[in-house]
């Protein structure tokens, strides 16, 4: 196999995952976009080529350790400069890490070895809209290039053995390497911060606690998102690492978040200990950690305490209206929110015997709280879904109660989107379009 030595340019696209879900056309044709106009034309002008595309992200090898910054820093200025003209959700950030180092050339023209293995570990280190290298392309470069070198100190990066030292690219002549931007007159817009917050352990001996956990993680999100300055990973995203180990650098690759909560609960009888750490995902130090000891009833009190402290280390500033939606107001009944919890649980499983289990959840928790908009909601979701796939033997009567339910939640909360998705799956279980169309 052929070797040479090449200075390779890992990028990625900032909050891909988490852009996607919202608007994925839209999402795709900025990236493509930004691909064709910038990102291309760039790297040929300084005499590289993309050699591999992931997605949202990309290899690209240089022969030139100048040509390769070269091209990183006026990427970064060219992205920045079409930001500027862009609103916060239109616009497009990308972090890229440098390398250089010793490569192996397959048949295919693909490229392998720790020279490509590095740059791809550095990128995740870089700030949104910003630049790191690796000490060995930075001695390249020394007096040669008008930038700066700011140092992050010594890395130890996922699966390489010796650490890297690693330093941020400070361009002395522009605004390119920032992690906020100006609008027309100059003021400083600040991004919202990315948060993810992931579902806490279960560290009680029962193993059926496990909804608890899950339960104070959605409730968590679903506040936290009512909080405009906030950027919140969705629950979907969040959940997907559940049982995995990942570090700070793989939280911060796959669901684009700057800081992330982690926490724990153990119930014994009617006591709970709940935890909860919020780390900085770019730096992989803990920000913040308590630990709460109280009553089983206290429970909801700890998940405002949680929020609030959160929303205070972000360093954001609420509005009235935005503290008084701080907690997600499924119900302030404990019991009714432990079977709740409980029956989310199930429904997360599509089976008809997941949806019995809960359905029969739903229902005990709102006899325990029967002005709850949000268990009605669910409880209509429930009998939608087994009406359409007749798991009930009386698919009229289960499309039947869903209509009914969600109703009755709505009169509760006009604006509740579960039970607005409950009557929709219902109506188009019924074939009846034009209430979809309507909304009615």
């Amino acid at each position: 196999m052929e070797r040479r030595l090449a200075a390779i340019v890992a990028a990625d696209m900032v909050g891909f995952s988490r852009q996607m879900q919202s608007d994925e056309t839209g999402t795709l044709e900025k990236l493509k976009r930004v691909m064709a106009e910038i990102v291309d034309p760039t790297i040929s002008h300084n005499r590289g080529r993309i050699f591999k595309t992931m997605g949202d992200g990309f290899l690209a090898e240089f022969a030139s350790a100048i040509d390769a910054l070269n091209a990183a820093v006026q990427i970064q200025n060219a992205i920045n400069e079409e930001n500027l003209k862009l609103t916060p959700p239109q616009r497009c950030l990308f972090r890229i890490g440098i390398n250089i180092g010793d490569i192996i050339v397959d048949e295919n023209g693909d490229l392998f070895g720790d020279g490509v293995n590095i740059a791809a570990r550095l990128e995740p280190l870089a700030s949104s809209g910003g630049i790191v290298v690796s000490d060995a392309l930075r001695a390249q470069l020394w007096n040669k290039v008008g930038v700066d070198f700011q140092p992050l100190g010594r890395q130890q990066l996922k699966n390489i053995i010796e650490g890297i030292d690693v330093f941020l690219v400070i361009d002395k002549e522009s605004t390119a390497v920032i992690t906020s931007f100006k609008d027309a007159e100059g003021e400083e817009i600040r991004e919202k911060p990315g948060l993810a917050i992931l579902p806490f352990d279960n560290m009680s001996a029962d193993a059926e606690q496990e909804y608890l956990g899950d339960g104070i993680t959605e409730d968590l999100i679903a506040s936290i998102a009512n909080v405009e300055q906030i950027s919140v990973v969705s629950r979907n995203s969040s959940f997907a690492l559940k049982g995995r180990s990942v570090s700070a650098a793989d939280i911060r690759a796959e669901l684009g978040a700057e800081y992330f909560v982690t926490g724990s609960l153990r119930r014994a009888g009617n006591k709970i200990r709940v935890t909860a750490q919020l780390t900085n995902a770019e730096t992989d130090t803990q920000i913040w950690s308590a630990r709460y000891d109280r009553e089983l009833e206290d429970l909801f009190e700890v998940q405002d305490e949680i929020t609030l402290t959160i929303a205070t280390e972000l360093q954001v500033e609420l509005t009235d209206g935005e503290q008084a939606k701080l907690r997600y107001t499924t119900t302030n009944n404990i019991p009714a929110w432990m079977a709740f919890t409980r029956g989310v649980s199930h429904f997360r499983n599509v089976s008809a015997e997941s949806y019995r289990h809960a359905r029969q959840n739903f229902e005990e928790a709102l006899t325990a709280d029967p002005t709850s908009a949000q268990i009605h909601a669910m409880l209509a979701c429930t009998h939608a879904i087994e009406g359409r796939f007749s798991w009930t033997g009386d698919q009229d009567a289960s499309l039947d109660l869903a209509k009914d339910i969600a109703e009755k939640a709505l009169l509760i909360d006009s604006e509740n989107a579960d039970a607005w998705g409950a009557l929709g799956y219902r109506h188009m279980c019924r074939s009846e379009l034009d209430h979809i169309q309507t909304g009615c």
